[in-house]
């Protein structure tokens, strides 16, 4: 056990040889793309010229966070089979998208999830808030992801974590700025290859100490900690936060802005449900590995080590990965870490980008009349804000238990953008005010419960008891959001939008009029 406390935290040169590799790599295909990026279809979309089983690749690399390989793995590895919560959550959602948003939104959306919403009802209200539901989802996920890449490279690398938040910055906005859609689809398919390679020879690696049987892993797992780490129970202990946890992942999934963007990158709604299910094959794939890995650092590693680095776990996998490959081992999986921080972060910046320039500058402050080089511009305008932003809450947020984050940016998507987004497909009566506080509603909600919820007002503040007694708000703050958007279109009748809900229903199932 010695070799793993002393070589974590050390600078490793072979990971610093392959992040760099990565860096290069992508951003020599970003100055590529840059050549190809010139409209607004092209920076917001890729002229949709993106095929379905590369956008699922994409899709599937831009929902792979650190946070699921680190953080699932860690969870696994310390509270046993209940970290299969969040696996199970995480992959559950997809099948959701599949069959309910991934066609309609290709065919009735042009750039943005706000598009969808806003399609028969009035512009500017639906765009105002939709935005504020969007940049809101975008800014928990953008501080989870960079604090995370902060302490990452800080253990990795050895550099201190703020010229790390610089870094991971800086290269971030480059793809985003140059190379727009394109850019980032090709880093997130890189990214999801080298990942789900990653894990796969982590667990032959793994497997091969207990003669390829995973029987014989989960035995001794129960011989050293006892059968509970095999039984649910150990770690969510209330049945109403498993239930609200549950909702969270499944529908804030179908209300993620920078997974919904990535529909508008295929050429039609065939392509769409194609990437849905390539997705969903290679996340579950990926999730299987986790458990693996998690039950493999618990024996090989001990959970005595992984929490004196992590009180989280996050460092379980590198720790296996040092175990049963070495040094170099440590190296690439550290550096495959690392760039999945920074294809998710792209992909984040890239939807907050379009939602500032697409949704509130041209069809808010300039009423749809723009020409295209001006909203490419503004959309560039917008990165360099997001990215600078992104490095500012990475410096102020420094030291924070960011697991929270992820699980308050699921709960707002699926409180905030998940029920106005469904309302505004399936039912007739659903009108602007509905939409406008449904998503009000949902996102104030999600943040106000959190924030009085055992994990921020005990964790955070120290106070004794919370004021909110779920971790997670999503079974009231969703609900809340569904029926707010229900009444108040019940009560503001909306002549126009039920009357155009005939040609958006045509446009929805057969395409007619889709770009």
């Amino acid at each position: 056990m010695e070799t793993i406390q002393t070589t974590l935290g050390n600078v490793n040169i072979a990971s610093i040889i392959i992040f760099f590799s990565f860096v290069a790599v992508t951003l020599g295909i970003t100055y590529w793309a840059a050549k190809k990026t010139k409209t607004t279809s092209e920076f917001y979309a890729a002229d949709r010229s993106i095929s379905g089983f590369q956008n699922g690749l994409a899709l599937s690399g831009d929902y792979m966070s650190a946070a699921s390989f680190l953080g699932i793995a860690g969870m696994v590895s310390l509270k046993g089979y209940d970290g299969l919560i969040y696996s199970i959550g995480f992959l559950v959602g997809w099948p959701l998208v599949m069959f309910l948003i991934a066609e309609p939104l290709r065919n009735l959306g042009k750039f943005t999830f706000a598009d969808v919403v806003a399609y028969r009802l009035k512009q500017k209200p639906v765009r105002i808030a939709s935005s504020v539901g969007s940049l809101m989802t975008i800014v928990f996920y953008l501080i989870a992801q960079m604090v995370g890449a902060g302490s990452l490279v800080n253990i990795l690398f050895g550099f201190p974590y703020e010229i790390a938040i610089v870094i991971v910055g800086l290269v971030m906005i480059a793809y985003v700025l140059f190379g727009g859609m394109l850019a980032t689809t090709w880093v997130q398919i890189i990214k999801a290859v080298l990942l789900l390679s990653g894990a796969t020879f982590l667990v032959i690696m793994t497997l091969a100490q207990f003669g390829m049987n995973p029987i014989t892993l989960f035995e001794q797992a129960a011989k050293k900690y006892g059968d509970a780490v095999l039984s649910p129970g150990g770690f969510v202990t209330n049945p109403w936060d498993a239930i609200s946890l549950g909702i969270a992942l499944i529908l804030g999934t179908a209300g993620l802005p920078h997974i919904l963007m990535r529909f508008f990158t295929v050429p039609d709604a065939k392509q769409a449900r194609k990437s849905v299910f390539v997705a969903t094959g290679f996340i579950g794939y990926f999730y299987i590995l986790t458990f693996f890995i998690g039950f493999g650092a618990m024996v090989l590693v001990g959970q005595d080590v992984i929490s004196s680095f992590d009180k989280g776990g996050n460092m379980a996998a590198l720790l296996l990965a040092e175990s049963v490959g070495g040094q170099f081992f440590l190296g690439f999986i550290a550096a495959v870490a690392f760039a999945t921080i920074l294809a998710v972060v792209a992909g984040l910046t890239l939807s907050g980008a379009s939602t500032l320039s697409h949704d509130l500058y041209v069809n808010v402050i300039k009423k749809g009349k723009t020409d295209e080089a001006g909203e490419v511009k503004v959309a560039r305008i917008a990165t360099l804000i997001i990215g600078a932003l992104a490095i500012f809450l990475g410096l102020v947020f420094k030291g924070q238990n960011v697991a929270f984050m992820v699980g308050l940016a699921f709960a707002i998507a699926a409180s905030a953008n998940f029920p106005s987004l469904l309302l505004s497909i399936i039912w007739k009566k659903f009108t602007t005010k509905g939409a406008v506080a449904s998503i009000i509603t949902g996102s104030s909600f999600a943040v106000i419960l959190i924030i009085i919820s055992p994990t921020v007002w005990v964790d955070i503040f120290k106070n004794s008891e919370a004021l909110f007694g779920l971790k997670n708000p999503a079974i009231i703050s969703m609900t809340a959001s569904f029926l707010m958007g229900i009444i108040v279109s019940l009560l503001t009748v909306e002549k126009d939008a039920s009357e155009k809900f005939e040609d958006e229903k045509l446009r929805t199932y057969l395409g007619v009029g889709a770009e």
